[in-house]
């Protein structure tokens, strides 16, 4: 066992003997003809999970299979190996006097972490464990680094962050959360699809950045010599289509926002955007309760979920809950009896909650603000909060019963926003309004605010008709389906601070 540690040597170079034992190994198999680096294909019939579930039928029968070493017994004239593939793992049996001499000398040299490709026969040990009996070993790919230590495995989260692959390989329960992500998009094609919406992609690249309020990652575009805008949203593209006559469109797609990391954000993200014409805000909370149970129903079956230490329950029929209302519940603040901006301030700070410095002192940012540092907290079942005021709005359609509304919705689920849906604006002339604002807090800087946008407004005039529209966020619904704390357990490669 020439990996086994010497208690006796220094850690850093006890591993160089290790990283120069599986070299030397390597030069050795390279001087013997048999240089693993040059086999090109492998041919595999089957592996680990249907051979175990479909033992009976294939037991007595010759395979195919390959994967990785992770684990070696015995070593003396018979072998135990487990074996690990795609679907799990299988343990491998070998017998010297089964196989060609010479290829079982070589097999009881691979390393853990090798990757292998064997053909034998289905058979159950005398202990009873489904197991292949090795008739011949071809060593694929040498594994020039040891993977961690077999009973910790890699569990400091950053590195596991920072190298997904050996994460994948040493902890393979971590597959699942990208399993069930990988199910959630397949989903929502085809609930879009059966809905008779059409996919489509639009730039990442623009000249203005627009759709959301939000930091944008700038970048420089050297043949045009100007600078462009990674896309924060998806909306304004996709809006220009439904004038264009596409009334059911929507993208799923990367989103870059140049903004803080924590648990639930990552500056790049997952979203689907959609938008319905002749439907409104009504219509697609109608669309996003649907979407997101029944994924719950189909992927997990139930409607039963836990996230966050709170269990969740996704059956249909979710509250639905205007934001003024919210904040009269939980903060017992009226803003519906509240007229002026500075009364509406002045409650705000009664309740210790402060404007930001970037924010205009009105009606509409103090209940906003309420909402957002008191209530959003508390919100833990899946709930609708209708209702937004406009001043955060610019892209929603007003409400007719009050100016200061707009026809506006967020899904909150374990105080989390899951997504973000208007009966849109059309209004040209207001929407040059609105626009106009968020320039004017752009210069004051605030970098979120939004830039004006003549090419959609241009749009706009031609007619774009009544249309309901909602944006999704892909990782945080995966969260929830999966149980995850952290954004980072269900995106594959996260953003990571560079190491020095």
């Amino acid at each position: 066992m020439a990996e086994k540690n010497n208690q006796n040597v220094p850690q850093e170079e006890n591993l160089s003997q290790l990283l120069q034992i599986r070299r030397d190994k390597l030069a050795k198999l390279q001087e013997e003809g048999s240089d693993p680096f040059q086999v090109t294909r492998y041919e595999v019939n089957n592996d680990s999970a249907n051979i175990k579930e479909n033992f009976d039928a294939l037991e007595g029968s010759e395979v195919s299979v390959a994967g990785r070493l992770m684990s070696k017994r015995g070593m003396g004239k018979v072998s135990f190996c487990d074996l690990q593939d795609k679907s799990g793992r299988i343990q491998l049996y070998a017998r010297k006097d089964e196989m060609d001499e010479e290829e079982y000398e070589r097999f009881k040299k691979y390393d853990i972490g090798d990757i292998v490709g064997v053909h034998g026969v289905v058979f159950r040990t005398q202990r009873g464990e489904m197991s292949v009996r090795v008739v011949k070993v071809t060593l694929l790919s040498k594994s020039l680094l040891p993977l961690p230590e077999k009973f910790h495995g890699l569990t400091n989260t950053e590195l596991r962050y920072r190298q997904r692959y050996v994460d994948l390989i040493v902890n393979p329960e971590v597959k699942r959360n990208f399993i069930i992500r990988s199910k959630f998009i397949k989903h929502v094609r085809d609930f879009m699809d059966g809905r008779g919406f059409m996919e489509v992609e639009t730039p990442v690249l623009n000249t203005i950045s627009g759709g959301a309020t939000a930091r944008p990652f700038i970048t420089h575009h050297n043949t045009l010599d100007i600078d462009m805008y990674m896309r924060i949203a998806t909306e304004l593209p996709l809006k220009r289509l439904i004038v264009g006559g596409m009334d059911r469109v929507y993208e799923i797609g990367r989103i870059f926002r140049n903004e803080g990391m924590d648990p639930k954000h990552n500056p790049e993200f997952t979203t689907i955007e959609l938008y319905q014409a002749y439907a409104d805000f009504n219509d697609m909370m109608d669309l996003f309760e649907d979407l997101l149970s029944s994924a719950a129903q189909k992927i997990l079956g139930t409607y039963q979920v836990e996230w966050q230490g709170e269990k969740i329950d996704l059956t249909p029929g979710w509250p639905r809950l205007p934001m003024h209302e919210a904040v009269k519940q939980y903060c017992g603040i009226d803003f519906m009896a509240i007229t002026s901006d500075e009364e509406a301030v002045a409650a705000a700070k009664s309740i210790g909650v402060e404007l930001p410095e970037t924010a205009d002192k009105t009606w509409g940012n103090a209940l906003y603000e309420c909402f957002d540092q008191k209530v959003e907290e508390k919100l833990i079942q899946p709930t609708f909060i209708t209702m937004h005021p406009v001043d955060v709005s610019p892209l929603a359609k007003r409400s007719p019963k009050d100016p200061r509304l707009t026809e506006r919705f967020e899904l909150f689920i374990c105080h989390s926003e899951m997504g973000n849906a208007f009966s849109e604006l059309n209004d040209p002339i207001d929407q040059r309004q609105r626009f106009q604002k968020q320039v004017e807090l752009r210069d004051k800087g605030d970098e979120e605010a939004g830039m004006m946008d003549e090419d959609f407004l241009t749009a706009l005039e031609y007619g774009m008709p009544p249309t309901g529209g909602l944006g999704i966020g892909i990782d945080r619904c995966v969260m929830l389906l999966t149980n995850s704390d952290s954004i980072r357990e269900v995106i594959l490669f996260p953003t990571m601070k560079p190491l020095d």
